[in-house]
């Protein structure tokens, strides 16, 4: 177990979001030597609250993070803000992560848990609304925005769908195809919904008073809008880590990697959890997997090390 210097780790975890800092709590309690490297850029930090998640309806995201990191240090984890900038090795051989702060981290098992990048539209404006009045995930923010009138801008072949799940929070819908093409049943699924289908390419949004009022189009006209749902892709944050040989995915959601539902991937000692395998996990779900993936990896470990006493006793008796 390590600190620091040439000390090493039980688990480094790559990612301090509810997936990383639900791991190292679970580890740390565990008698685990746990460190957790976070760059410090969650991924719902734009928005101010988080929903769905029991007993902790509406806290602010920064908040839950911070309390997340205090419960994890108070067991004995320890907490670098720092982005990876090399991560390398192997289960025979241990693990090592370069950081940017120069520093290097040891560990005999690794947890990636470092969430996804949303790739928004190249529409102006639409970034700085993020987390706002332009969502991504119903359950996320269809309360808030309830019986508004909400529009729903395709980026992809899950679109429409996505459109008919959002007019569970409001009547009042619009549907933005944006040049898309879709099966022709969905559309009347659509429509069937008193769901309005907007032709034409959207080009921009307007705000005013610092609200969403509508959505331009190309050819000069406007849909007035009071949210706007953007089912962005996403990648997975792997920057630093293409030295680990990870597989990944590419779905009509974006790139994930890919993991067992232990959390295993396709590297022997690196782990993976949260939205980094899969984003559409909600807050508590992350934090679940996150958990759950670490008592597995606690659990081999354990097993592991029975394994190596048991072949170190039949050294000795010569069996």
């Amino acid at each position: 177990m390590s600190a620091t210097n040439n000390q090493v780790y039980d688990v480094a975890i790559i990612g301090g979001g509810a997936a990383g800092l639900s791991a190292a709590l679970i580890l740390a309690r565990a008698r685990r030597g746990v460190v957790v490297i976070d760059g410090g850029e969650p991924r719902n930090a734009p928005a101010s609250a988080a929903h769905g998640l029991l007993g902790q309806e509406g806290v602010n995201p920064l908040v839950l993070l911070e309390t997340g990191r205090n419960e994890a240090v108070s067991y004995g984890a320890r907490i670098v803000q720092a982005n990876v900038q090399h991560a390398s090795g192997s289960a025979d051989n241990g693990f090592a992560a370069a950081l940017d702060d120069g520093s290097t981290i040891h560990a005999d098992q690794v947890l990636i848990a470092t969430g996804v990048q949303d790739e928004l539209p190249a529409i102006p404006g639409l970034a700085e609304r993020w987390g706002r009045d332009v969502v991504h995930c119903p359950y996320c923010h269809g309360w808030e925005i309830r019986d508004q009138r909400i529009g729903l801008l395709a980026t992809g072949p899950m679109s429409a769908m996505q459109a008919l799940l959002f007019h569970q929070w409001t009547d009042r819908m619009t549907f933005f195809p944006n040049g898309l093409d879709f099966p022709t049943e969905q559309l009347e699924k659509v429509r069937a919904l008193g769901i309005t289908v907007a032709p034409g390419t959207a080009s921009g949004i307007e705000v005013v008073d610092d609200r969403l009022t509508a959505a331009l189009m190309e050819d000069g006209s406007r849909v007035e809008l009071d949210a706007l749902a953007v089912p962005a892709k996403t990648h997975a944050r792997l920057d630093g880590l293409e030295g680990l040989g990870l597989d990944v995915a590419t779905n009509a959601m974006g790139v994930a990697v890919i993991a067992d539902a232990a959390g295993h991937t396709s590297v022997p000692g690196v782990w993976a959890a949260g939205n980094v395998v899969n984003p559409a996990m909600q807050v508590s779900e992350s934090a679940s997997n996150g958990a759950r993936v670490a008592m597995t990896i606690n659990t081999e470990m354990v097993f592991a090390r029975a394994d190596r006493a048991v072949a170190d006793d039949r050294a000795r008796v010569g069996v």
